[in-house]
């Protein structure tokens, strides 16, 4: 009998594999091209040569546990324990899964907001529980009559995904007021925030939970070094949450992958020495900027883009094609290779929308834009 019997080939995996079938610019899958920092290859060159290359301890390299309680600090005004309050682990995909793994059990209920990224409903099903998937509003809002609806004390979870992928939008100050009222009644209910691109936003700031008292007892906060320092190839990612919960992710952790890469725990440990996380933001509002001018004489719509490094983009006025299709003929008669937006949905809605990753140096960019022009 097999566990996941309908489960197909990530759209990730297929575009990617399109786009290098047919030489094609590839603005799906959300990795940067351009180089990572100078600063850090020298630190990690130099720290291969030392004795750094054996197991790290199961929770994280000491030193690097401590910069991520201070950056908490200095960002969010939370204190944390980085010897019980925080997990290192193998990139925020092995944290989302041992998350779950560590807390939902059989027949029990995970809210999914849709859209959503492909990785929170596999554990789900792993558990032998139930995905309830909810739609967001169509300008990707939260819909929270819907959550309230669809609460109960089956309910063992709830994933949010701020800011959001893929469509960019931010959460609000109002939001979290409105979510915090209406699971006030379930207080065996966790929140999974995946915040990997808590440092990527624009005009207006990222609100974690971090800093809301009413929820981050109950709260495992997801982070990636990959999205904030441009090495996604590393996978490496951290947990925060308190000692209660984290003790239990790390059951399902040390099983998992025990512990993870030790170079590149000590070389992002010394890169923030001399890394401030505040330029991320900085590269990614000018490329956002860029990318938005390059597009404005296209025929797509582009939609509001508030943080992470993709734009969404409506292509309603161009085709009726569904999105799958529409997508794959951009690669095979345009070359360009971008996300439908229906696969991050669980009945598959289409929204006549894709998305476009533009974390990328310039002249891809612009060579994409060019290509973009021509459809009509």
């Amino acid at each position: 009998m097999l566990k996941l019997p309908n489960t197909p080939i990530s759209i990730f995996t297929v575009m990617s594999k399109m786009a290098n079938d047919y030489q094609a610019i590839n603005l799906s899958q959300g990795f940067p091209n351009f180089p990572i920092d100078v600063r850090m290859t020298e630190i990690v060159a130099r720290l291969a040569k030392t004795d750094i290359h054996q197991y790290a301890p199961m929770a994280g390299y000491p030193p690097l546990l401590e910069k991520i309680a201070q950056i908490t600090s200095d960002h969010y005004h939370r204190k944390v324990n980085p010897s019980t309050e925080i997990l290192i682990t193998a990139g925020a995909t092995e944290a989302i899964f041992a998350t779950i793994q560590a807390f939902v059990q059989p027949q029990d209920e995970v809210i999914i907001l849709d859209p959503s990224y492909d990785c929170y409903e596999m554990p789900i099903l792993l558990s032998n529980a139930k995905p309830i998937r909810i739609s967001l509003k169509e300008d990707y809002s939260s819909d929270f009559e819907a959550i309230s609806q669809h609460l109960s004390t089956k309910t063992r979870m709830l994933i949010l995904n701020n800011p959001h992928n893929p469509s960019g939008k931010i959460w609000t100050e109002n939001d979290f007021i409105q979510l915090e009222k209406i699971i006030e009644n379930y207080p065996d209910l966790l929140i999974l925030s995946d915040e990997v691109y808590e440092f990527i936003t624009f005009e207006n700031k990222h609100i974690s939970i971090n800093t809301r008292e009413k929820l981050k007892d109950r709260s495992l906060i997801v982070s990636s070094f990959g999205k904030t320092l441009h090495l996604t190839g590393w996978k490496i990612g951290y947990l925060i949450a308190p000692e209660n919960l984290v003790k239990e992710v790390k059951k399902v952790h040390q099983y998992l992958v025990f512990s993870v890469n030790s170079l590149a725990q000590a070389s992002i440990n010394e890169y923030l020495n001399v890394f401030h996380i505040e330029e991320v933001s900085k590269l990614y509002h000018q490329k956002r900027d860029f990318f938005q001018n390059l597009l404005k004489e296209t025929a797509f719509e582009l939609l509001p883009c508030e943080g992470t490094y993709f734009q969404t983009a409506s292509f309603q006025n161009i085709s009726d094609e569904n999105d799958i299709d529409f997508t794959k003929r951009l690669v095979t008669e345009f070359g360009v290779a971008t996300i439908p937006l229906s696969v991050f949905y669980g009945n598959q809605t289409d929204l006549k929308r894709i998305r476009f990753c533009f974390a990328k140096d310039d002249e891809m960019l612009m060579k994409a834009a060019e290509r973009l022009l021509i459809i009509k």
